[in-house]
């Protein structure tokens, strides 16, 4: 298991900004590569209504189970990293293995054994270091929907938040209010369950 601090600022894109911004910092189609993100929760949403998110990511053949929390700035992350048999027994099962993100879980008072997949969020990612960071490029696609969206991963929120800002300045973008991957993906879900 290990934990981090992600401090991270979005904002979705039009394909006709991310092109802009892909040809800004001149990345190339091979810079690109494939990932999948399979979400989790109870089926009340135990999980979203703490803030909270669950999932396994599949990235060049590695998969890792990532617990995120809120934390006093940014998110506190849990990585498990699992095998590919476990992650296919967890996404075709529901059902979570036990280890240290099952006992955070316990911790919330959230019995591990109560969560469910929900589906999966596949994103065409390029990074690129700039100014202190790294600048994400994203295309994802999940259930009926199809979007793109610039993230920016700091250790600095203050700094970060001025680069960011500035960047989609330079670039005449304007600052879009953008919920995280795993909201867009829950939101579209219960649009298309009715």
């Amino acid at each position: 298991m290990s934990q981090e601090i992600e401090i991270e600022f979005k904002n979705l894109l039009t394909q006709e900004e991310f092109l802009k911004i892909r040809d800004f910092f001149n990345i190339k189609e091979h810079e690109f590569f494939f990932q999948e993100n399979h979400y989790f929760d109870t089926p009340q949403f135990s999980l979203k209504e703490l803030g909270s998110a669950l999932r396994i990511r599949k990235k060049q053949d590695k998969y890792c189970l990532t617990l995120k929390e809120p934390a006093a700035i940014g998110l506190l992350e849990t990585h498990q990293f699992i095998t590919e048999e476990v992650a296919n027994e967890m996404i075709h099962s529901g059902q979570l293995i036990e280890g240290q993100i099952a006992e955070r879980l316990n911790g919330h008072d959230i019995d591990y054994k109560t969560i469910t997949y929900f589906g999966t969020l596949s994103t065409t990612r390029a990074e690129k270091e700039y100014k202190n960071g790294l600048i994400v490029l994203d295309h994802s696609q999940y259930l009926s929907v199809e979007d793109y969206e610039l993230e920016y991963e700091v250790q600095d929120e203050n700094e970060g938040k001025v680069f960011f800002s500035d960047l989609l300045d330079e670039l005449n973008i304007p600052i879009r209010h953008t919920k995280n991957k795993i909201r867009r993906f829950y939101e579209q879900k219960y649009k298309e369950m009715g």
